[in-house]
């Protein structure tokens, strides 16, 4: 069975950093991204890699501030977050799927998310 489980969220002041972790058990995946649902909109893109290849994808709104990078022996991927923003506050999800291009789109395989609250 798949199993993505995402970890490292929390509670932080604006300008803090946080990391996020995902890790995959079950299968490998080539391609990896995170998303995120703040409270009352849409989910939307964040970042994705693929690991094979080494690729990389932000969203406008977190380049320059996120960094997502994966470790294949541990098939973990991270989210490194600095300079955080109040607009940032956020469920994050872990997703996976063979295809970058999927990844990036609408993966088939989801974590259940960690609460990222950034406060002002």
């Amino acid at each position: 069975q798949v199993q993505l489980v995402e970890s490292g969220g929390g509670l932080v002041q604006a300008g803090g950093s946080l990391r996020l972790s995902c890790a995959a058990s079950g299968r490998t995946f080539s391609s990896y991204s995170w998303f995120r649902r703040a409270p009352g909109k849409e989910r939307e893109f964040v970042a994705a890699i693929s690991v094979s290849t080494g690729t990389t994808y932000y969203a406008r709104s977190v380049k320059g501030r996120f960094t997502i990078s994966g470790d294949n022996a541990k098939n973990t991927v991270y989210l490194q977050m600095n300079s955080l923003e109040p607009e940032d506050t956020a469920v994050y999800y872990c997703a996976a799927d063979r295809s970058f291009a999927v990844a990036v789109a609408t993966p088939a395989n989801w974590g259940q998310g960690t609460q990222v609250t950034v406060s002002s």
